[in-house]
């Protein structure tokens, strides 16, 4: 992956760099359905697909197949992305572009069930749909496993083994052109009153940091970026990324 250079035929040395503010004013483009800004937009954020891909290097699977389901996900946040919200379209679409190549990767896994497993699991659906033609409420797994005078624990485990797995990106609804995730219906236990406060903290302690800190920490810390990926992308040495690094931690840690 280091040595490679062109990916589905794109020499990705050549890719475009767009700034925050060309990005805005193209994006605008894309909307407005002006002729080639959708690819001309594509083509100048496909280093995030790349920078996406750099995750999932040391898996079987071709780095150019991922390369474009990648590409899927970026066309996906394109068309999906409100200009009208405060967000940073990288902020909104590196979740997508990762859930895209992760559904992928589920989707493509070689894991095989048993046939006398598979066989349990489709007696229990069968037992199911019986007690649900004789009852007003939806059996539970107790009272299938009943039905079939068989364990509860293998019931469970044979129904489990034929379900299909998901992603916290994967969506549950579609309002319009809005999509509702599955983890927006999940809830969670951390964010408590005390959670909200320390929250509240970092954010005041990031504010108090100069304009390239931050962005090297969102580099870091948010895109999973190297040192050395982060001084080509502003154009400073390693050293001077590492240097920032170290001193907006250190002031972090301090106002804290």
């Amino acid at each position: 992956m280091k040595s490679k250079v062109e990916i589905c035929g794109v020499n990705t040395s050549l890719l475009p760099k767009l700034s925050g503010k060309e990005t805005t004013e193209l994006m605008r483009r894309v909307k407005r359905g002006e002729d080639g800004a959708r690819e001309e937009f594509m083509i100048g954020n496909m280093r995030l697909v790349l920078s996406v891909v750099r995750r999932f290097i040391g898996r079987r699977e071709n780095v150019d197949d991922i390369f474009q389901v990648g590409c899927v996900g970026l066309i996906k946040a394109i068309d999906n992305f409100n200009c009208d919200l405060n967000v940073r379209f990288s902020t909104y679409a590196v979740p997508m572009i990762i859930g895209e190549i992760r559904r992928y990767l589920r989707d493509n896994n070689s894991i095989r069930v048993s046939r006398s497993l598979r066989d349990t699991a489709y007696q229990a659906l069968q037992a199911r749909n019986r007690l649900e033609a004789n009852s007003d409420r939806e059996p539970t797994i107790e009272d299938v496993a009943r039905e079939m005078n068989m364990p509860l624990k293998e019931v469970a485990y044979a129904l489990d083994a034929i379900s299909d797995t998901v992603s916290l990106f994967d969506p549950v609804y579609h309002d319009g052109g809005d999509s509702g995730l599955l983890m927006d219906q999940i809830r969670d236990e951390r964010n408590t009153d005390e959670h909200w406060t320390e929250e509240a903290a970092l954010s005041d302690a990031i504010d108090k940091l100069s304009e390239r800190e931050k962005q090297i920490l969102y580099l870091r810390y948010y895109e999973g970026r190297t040192q050395m990926e982060i001084s080509d992308e502003v154009g400073i040495s390693q050293a001077q990324v590492s240097r920032l690094e170290k001193n907006a931690l250190g002031r972090m840690r301090k106002n804290f």
